[in-house]
């Protein structure tokens, strides 16, 4: 395929070290455009640009990656695929789940792929729990709780994730979409949100927190906080299941080894089995997301997972969050 990039910082750098020296990287293109010729220099790109139109207008694109600040991701997607291309787009996907409609309709008219950047599905704990999952002895799933969170840095309330006009909001938006992702994937969908949005420190008119409530018709949960006041980073997916608990903790780096532990109740009950999985050998999720869109264009089928679908009903669970706020 020939492959675009739209936004060369550090997650479309992160990209295009994804892409298989199968294909080549036709193009790039930053608004900071030293950032773009940068990345076409470590790729070995020749065109460069600061405009996406001039990339995405380029006889022969097959796919774009769009790598850019929030509120430019759905206007970019949806220039592609109206130009019939496929797109690998960061989350949220956009800043707003009104911007995805047209997206989604025009994908599916011109038969185009949108894959939505949740990376986190492919990192290999989150994977494996899926596979345990599936295998039918841990029972339902009862309730999910899960944590996220980081400590930003200094002058983090004066970057662009701190302006909703770019961002779409803050913390909620920001590490939030990732657990309700997870959440919806490990579950269904949920018929009932509620919870809040709150800034306790950082000085900015966005959340530096969330508390997310997701409920099922049935009453099973999943209970789910983000937060930029961590300090010392750290992720904690637990899933309760009606034979077996899952635990996901770490992501690598400065969030710790990744690890699965799986608690396996036994039928007198008491002490559970216990598995522990480890994974210390770095995020290879960008790589797995990566060939999942490959393996889809190559096939002629739907995403199996992470889609523009999904990031539209995580968007619409965020946007419950933030007008309950406002109405309290």
């Amino acid at each position: 395929m020939n492959i675009g990039i739209v936004g060369c910082g550090l997650i479309g750098k992160k990209r295009a070290k994804s892409i298989p020296s199968t294909h080549t990287i036709a193009g790039v293109c930053d608004v900071q455009e030293e950032r773009a010729k940068e990345l076409a220099w470590m790729t070995g790109c020749r065109f460069v640009t600061n405009d996406y139109r001039k990339l995405l207008e380029m006889p022969g694109l097959d796919l774009v990656i769009v790598s850019t600040l929030n509120n430019m991701l759905a206007p970019i997607t949806l220039y592609a695929v109206e130009r019939g291309i496929h797109v690998i787009v960061e989350k949220p996907g956009g800043i707003s789940s009104r911007e995805l409609l047209p997206i989604m309709e025009t994908a599916e008219k011109n038969h185009v792929i949108v894959k939505v950047g949740f990376n986190h599905r492919y990192h290999p704990a989150m994977l494996k729990a899926k596979e345990i999952m599936e295998r039918e002895e841990t029972g339902e799933v009862m309730f999910i709780r899960g944590r996220y969170g980081h400590g930003g840095r200094v002058g983090y309330d004066r970057e662009w994730r701190a302006d909703a006009s770019v961002s779409g909001g803050g913390e909620t938006i920001d590490q939030g979409v990732h657990l309700i992702d997870l959440a919806r994937w490990y579950m269904g969908e949920f018929e009932e949100v509620s919870g809040f949005a709150a800034t306790y420190f950082w000085d900015m008119p966005v959340d530096d927190n969330g508390f997310i409530s997701l409920r099922k018709k049935d009453g099973r949960a999943a209970w789910l906080q983000v937060s930029c006041t961590e300090w010392k980073n750290m992720f904690s997916l637990e899933i309760y299941c009606k034979n077996a608990k899952l635990a996901i903790e770490g992501l690598g780096g400065s969030y710790g080894v990744e690890k699965l532990y799986h608690y396996q109740m036994l039928p007198q009950m008491g002490p559970p089995d216990t598995v522990i999985y480890e994974y210390p050998r770095g995020d290879k999720s960008w790589e797995l997301e990566f060939k999942e869109v490959e393996e889809a264009i190559e096939a002629g089928r739907n995403l199996k997972m992470g889609d523009i679908r999904d990031a539209f009903e995580a968007l619409k669970i965020v946007e419950q969050i933030y007008r309950q706020e406002k109405t309290e």
